[in-house]
């Protein structure tokens, strides 16, 4: 299973290119997430802290949809869930970290840029609210920035392996509240249909490959998703 940012919408959060996603309603904020700008400008650093201070996931509860893929797991019938999210909601609806690979890594982390010092949010959070708009690592002075995968920085090479080993060893493939136009994660719904799999897009909104799937199920994510697991296994799966 690939889940996007479509997944989290009806938990409060944004997604980034639907119709009202972060970056259509403000395509400056895309800035804040690229990695030569967070760098180079601490204005930008700042904002970016303002905007993780102030973001509603943590707030955030999992919603059906999140639950359906907790229940599939509690099922036995879980082989993973590749996530382009960085909201750690699959983890708090139940999924079991082995079973949750995160791409695009995780807001709920602090990681250094210089020594690679990693450490909770919850330990940053009280820094930012006493008035520390531009943290810098306790250790050696470093630039600090969420744990998540920005614009300009590598994927994690084992992680991108885990997703497409998962893809090419399940008998459904679903992707779920994607637009499926960021690669290589794209990429892993055809492999899996390369693979031997069937293919499932649900998705509020058209996507690249709609016309790759063998179905493509439109509407609101919530709902769909828990009657997609409730439906008889396709013949042959």
């Amino acid at each position: 299973m690939l889940a996007g940012a479509g997944i989290s919408t009806d938990s409060g959060i944004a997604d980034f290119r639907g119709p009202n996603g972060l970056w259509t309603t403000n395509p400056e904020a895309e800035k804040l997430s690229t990695l030569d700008h967070y760098v180079s400008d601490p204005e930008v650093r700042r904002r970016a802290w303002r905007a993780r201070f102030d973001n509603p996931m943590w707030h955030a509860q999992p919603n059906s949809g999140h639950r359906a893929i907790a229940e599939l797991e509690r099922r036995g019938k879980l082989v993973a869930v590749i996530t382009q999210n960085v909201d750690g909601l699959h983890h708090v609806a139940g999924n079991s970290p082995s079973k949750v690979i995160e791409v695009h890594g995780s807001v709920r982390e602090v990681v250094c840029l210089l020594c690679s010092d990693r450490f909770p949010m919850d330990d940053m959070l009280p820094r930012l609210q006493a008035g520390d708009d531009d943290p810098h690592c306790r250790l050696c002075g470093g630039i600090l920035k969420s744990a998540t995968i920005s614009f300009g920085q590598n994927l994690v090479p084992e992680v991108i392996d885990a997703a497409f080993d998962a893809a090419a060893n399940c008998d459904l493939f679903v992707a779920v509240g994607t637009t499926l136009q960021v690669y290589p994660v794209a990429q892993c719904l055809p492999h899996a249909k390369a693979s031997g799999a069937h293919t499932v897009i649900v998705n509020a909104e058209p996507t690249a490959l709609d016309d790759v799937a063998d179905v493509v199920l439109r509407g609101r994510i919530g709902d769909l998703l828990p009657e997609l697991f409730e439906r008889p296994a396709p013949a042959g799966s």
